[in-house]
Formats: C-alpha cells, structure tokens, sequence
C-alpha cells in the first residue's frame, strides 16, 4: 500500500528558512483571493480594502498598533517558551487573568487615586498571567503533565470566570444591568501617546521594549544560551548542569508575566472596564505572530504588525462588502497552516512508501524457444 513519510534531511536550506514567512504570506494571498473568488468579490478590490484601506489614515495607524501591542506582548513570551521546546497554548487565558487581576484596584478601590495606580496595575497583570502559567508548569514539572492540554482547558476557567465576574460580585451597579464593571476613573487609564492624532496608548511602547529586552536576553544572556540549548537538545543541557524543571517555570512564568501585561494594558488603556469579553483571541493569534516571526523577538514585531492588520481588514470587509468579520480568522488560519507547512518541508522531504515493482507477465524463455 502506497502511504507518505517525512524524512529528515541532512541539511536545511538557510535561504529558504529566511524566506519561509515571505513564502506563506503569498501562498495565504493566492488562497485568500481564490476565497473571495468563490464568495463572488472581485479580489483585487476585496485585498485593497482589507490590506489598504485600514492603513489609509494616521488615526487609522493608531488603531493597528493598539491591535498590535498585545499581539506583541504575548508572541514575545510564547517565544521564549517555544525555543524551550515548551509548549505554551494558553496565553490567552493569562491574559485574561492579567486584566483581571490589575483591575482589582480601580474596581474594589475607585476611590485610590494618583501616580502609583497605573503601575500597581501593571505589576498586578503580571504577577496574575504569571501566577497563572505557574499551574501549567507546575503540574507538568511535578506530574508530568501535558502542558499543551493543562494551559489550553485553562483558558476556559478563565473566560468563565470573568463573566461570571462582571455579571456577579464586580458589576456596576449603576450600569443599567449591563454585564460590566465600573469605568476605570482617570488614575487608572493607560495614557495615550499622541491624543490629538489617535488612541494608541503606552502598550505599544511596553511592547517595542519586551521585544528588545527578550532578543538581548536570547542572543546575549546565557540564560538565553540555556533555554535554546534544553529546546534543542535536553540531554546536552542536563550534561551541562542546565535544570529542566527551572527552565519549565521560567519559561512559563516568563510568557504568563507578558501576557498578563499585555492584559491590563488593553483593559485599561483601550477599553477602560471590564467586559465579558476583552480580547478577540489574541493569546491563540500569538502563536502564528511568534511563528511567523520565526520565534526572534524583532521579527514577532514585523509579524504582529501584520497579524493586526488582519483584525482591521476583517472588520472593514465586513462593513464594505457585507462578508462576515470571521474572514479575519480564516486568513491568520491560512497563514498558520502556510508557515508550519513551509518550515515542514524544509525541515523534511516527502517520500512515497510501499511501492512495489510492477510484476512482469511471464515471457517465453529464449531458452525453451530454441
């Protein structure tokens, strides 16, 4: 029976993994356009629109960096864990842990006013996605637990319980009914960084700065050194003395401190209150951001970048040209499936299996002829 098998190839092409990313984006183009095709819109004008038009105007620059700053943020911590051959799939639930946690100040406490708010915020959306990562890497470190399945069902206890938050114990009681908590008051507003040309705030900036701070540490700290050598290879890092289980927390506690930023940043800086939603995915859009950026902290920016724009071109489609926004998921899906594709096939070659030899009828003998 003819079956496939991947076969590791002796040596990687450099040129074609630098050249990975640029590859599945054109891919994900050449299939999105046969998706609008097939949705009856001319594809041309359905990319200008979702690629051009969201990034037309400086107001409308504004808004793809606030989309991009939690993208950032987490892609940036997912690295880390990812190199350490770690897999982190709920970041988004530390995020939404982040928010709830730094929203505890401006919602049990409106009357604490003044310059330290905003920063116990902050460290308070930090130590809550890290202290939330710690289960994962805990159970895995004690009980050798998959972290994949134990990170990913947290993100449900997550989602849940800020709803049931904000229809509970924290809602406001003067809003109506409405399933929210109060307005942050202004000591608690993440301030915006050019207010007379748009609403991008200080979590772009937190974000630019964890990408910096994340590539020194991976190509200049030899805590770096350390995470890639246990992702590489965990028995060469045992030989040289380099802990496991320590690597498991850190990398953990590392990604769940980003996304818990990147939480109270979007809570208090786009949306000022708690909902029961306050993120579109961003801790699963991440995991493409962190690939597509080939796992190096400046490429996740460049990446985030992009996968914002996504979310902008969605929207706009919708409203232009009546398409649902879940196109937007449809196309960071596409681009996933491209990017491992691409790093599959240069990392591995296709071979076909199970072939035999055609069996040859049998043919007078030369022999017995004569």
């Amino acid at each position: 029976m003819m079956r496939l098998e991947l076969v590791k190839r002796p040596q990687r092409s450099m040129l074609f993994s630098a050249l990975s990313p640029f590859i599945a984006f054109v891919l994900t183009i050449i299939a999105g356009a046969i998706m609008f095709a097939l949705l009856g819109v001319n594809p041309l004008t359905a990319f200008r629109i979702y690629f051009i038009e969201p990034i037309s105007q400086v107001w409308q620059l504004h808004e793809l960096a606030i989309k991009a700053a939690p993208l950032i943020l987490i892609a940036v911590g997912l690295s880390v864990c990812y190199q350490a051959n770690i897999w982190n799939i709920g970041a988004e639930g530390q995020f939404i842990l982040g928010g709830i946690v730094g929203s505890i100040i401006p919602v049990l406490f409106p009357q604490f006013e003044g310059p330290l708010v905003l920063p116990l915020m902050l460290l308070l959306g930090m130590v809550g996605g890290a202290a939330y990562a710690a289960i994962p890497a805990l159970l895995k470190t004690r009980f050798n637990t998959n972290e994949i399945l134990t990170s990913l069902m947290l993100v449900y206890v997550a989602q849940l319980s800020l709803d049931w938050l904000v229809r509970g114990p924290w809602r406001d009681p003067q809003g109506h009914g409405f399933p929210q908590t109060i307005q942050f008051n202004d000591s608690a507003i993440l301030p915006e960084l050019l207010p007379e040309s748009g609403r991008a705030n200080w979590g772009f900036v937190f974000a630019l700065i964890a990408a910096v701070l994340i590539w020194i540490l991976m190509s200049r700290m030899l805590k770096g050194f350390e995470v890639r050598v246990l992702g590489s290879s965990p028995r060469a890092g045992r030989f040289a003395g380099f802990g496991l289980s320590r690597m498991v927390f850190f990398a953990f506690l590392l990604s769940g401190a980003l996304a818990g930023l990147a939480g109270i940043s979007e809570v208090s800086g786009a949306i000022g209150q708690l909902q029961p939603v306050i993120s579109p995915g961003y801790g699963f859009t991440a995991i493409i951001v962190a690939f597509l950026g080939r796992l190096n902290p400046l490429g996740i920016v460049a990446a985030g970048l992009v996968l914002a724009l996504t979310y902008l071109g969605g929207e706009a489609v919708q409203s232009a040209l009546g398409i649902s926004d879940k196109v937007a998921r449809v196309f960071q899906g596409m681009l996933l499936f491209f990017v491992l594709g691409c790093d599959t096939l240069i990392h591995y070659r296709i071979r076909l299996t199970g072939l035999s030899a055609p069996k040859l009828e049998a043919a007078p003998k030369l022999e017995e002829a004569r």
